[in-house]
């Protein structure tokens, strides 16, 4: 089974899924779905139907009590909702119980919520289904920045050198170690060494790499398909685990893939989670490492070493540069205050640079001196 074949195979599971979910949806969610077919990923056609769905469940239980069931809602009850409706729901999302536990959304799972609310409404009301559009006066929820967690260059160094001696991992964790340390040393070095997504990673077969050239083709989101370079470092560890590779049998279906489990099947994403997570908590135990994480650290290395945002971007996939200037906006500050002091425009500038010492800085003559007393008090 090729890259294609396996993109394909998440499509269709992906697909039966949604159409699960509009069977028990109202009608206009099956309507507003197959009208952005065309402009929109499968992956977010999904999360648009989950989204909705939560927001009809809270409209049935807050704000529609003679609606028993959201198959019950009509698009005409969503044209009568009010901006303060969706406001209740945004403030809903804060902290509600689903199957008797308490969930909680932060600023960016409540924009993406309201995202699929407006698009919804923005559908319906170019299709003159409704006759106003509430969550067009709704402001986004503001979303705080976040420093980028990454790894230093030690700890990169250090967490591959964990994972080929698999140093401090427990009894347990060594067994299954033996068996998996050269694949996990070249997926490691992989996400390190090239950026690419989790996603990208699991879906690769052994037919996209080319070792003759150090290009490996990588299916990006939304299915497009993209020529990626790796190093050497890359290089020699996939050629590593390509030995093993060629002796393992894979189950049936996953011929092709790259990367096997320990029941010689495609690796899946959480299987990289876990072990990503097994060995940064030794590396650097007090920061939580996930593979988006070593996407960063590459990304934040790459522009170190270029000082190429546009270069970064391309590499790692970003259709648009700003999302890249959003996430290593503090090191393009960091170079800006570098520029700042490289340039010396006198020789005599080191003059004005003085030290603590010769600067005398007077007490105000207006104050009274406190008494020893005052001071201890």
């Amino acid at each position: 089974m090729d890259g294609t074949a396996y993109t394909q195979q998440q499509y269709e599971q992906t697909m039966i899924k949604i159409r699960d979910l509009i069977k028990t949806s109202p009608s206009f969610i099956g309507e507003f779905v197959r009208g952005i077919e065309n402009t929109t990923s499968i992956l977010t056609r999904l999360n648009y139907v989950l989204d909705l769905r939560l927001f009809l469940t809270f409209l049935c239980e807050e704000r529609l009590p003679d609606k028993s069931d959201i198959k019950d809602i009509t698009i005409d009850d969503i044209d009568l909702l009010t901006s303060t409706d969706i406001e209740l729901y945004l403030e809903y999302l804060s902290l509600y119980s689903k199957n008797d536990k308490n969930l909680r959304n932060n600023e960016c799972a409540k924009a993406r919520k309201l995202s699929a609310i407006r698009s919804m409404y923005k559908y319906f009301f170019k299709k003159q289904k409704i006759t106003h559009n509430p969550s067009a006066l709704i402001d986004t929820p503001k979303i705080h920045k976040k420093a980028i967690i990454r790894l230093e260059a030690d700890e990169v160094e250090r967490i591959l050198q964990i994972a080929e001696s698999g140093e401090n991992l427990s009894t347990r964790q060594k067994k299954f170690h033996e068996l998996t340390k050269t694949r996990d040393v070249a997926l490691l070095t992989l996400l390190l060494g090239t950026g690419i997504r989790v996603s990208e990673l699991v879906g690769l077969d052994v037919d996209d790499i080319d070792f003759m050239t150090n290009d490996f083709l990588v299916t990006r989101k939304g299915g497009n398909q993209e020529i990626l370079a790796f190093g050497d470092e890359v290089r020699m560890t996939l050629l590593n685990y390509m030995l093993i590779r060629e002796t393992i049998l894979p189950a049936q279906g996953h011929e092709g893939a790259l990367f096997l489990s320990l029941q010689n099947k495609r690796i899946n994403v959480r299987t990289v989670e876990k072990l990503v997570k097994k060995y940064a908590a030794i590396a650097a135990p007090l920061k939580k490492i996930s593979p988006h994480k070593l996407r960063s650290t590459y990304g934040t290395m790459l522009y170190q070493e270029t000082g190429d945002i546009y270069l970064v971007a391309e590499v790692l996939g970003h259709k648009d540069v700003n999302t890249t200037k959003k996430h290593y906006a503090a090191m393009s500050m960091d170079r800006k205050r570098m520029a700042a002091e490289v340039i010396k425009l006198s020789s005599k500038s080191q003059d004005y640079l003085l030290d603590d010492e010769d600067i005398s800085i007077p007490y105000p003559t207006h104050e009274t001196e406190q008494t020893t007393d005052e001071r201890s008090s």
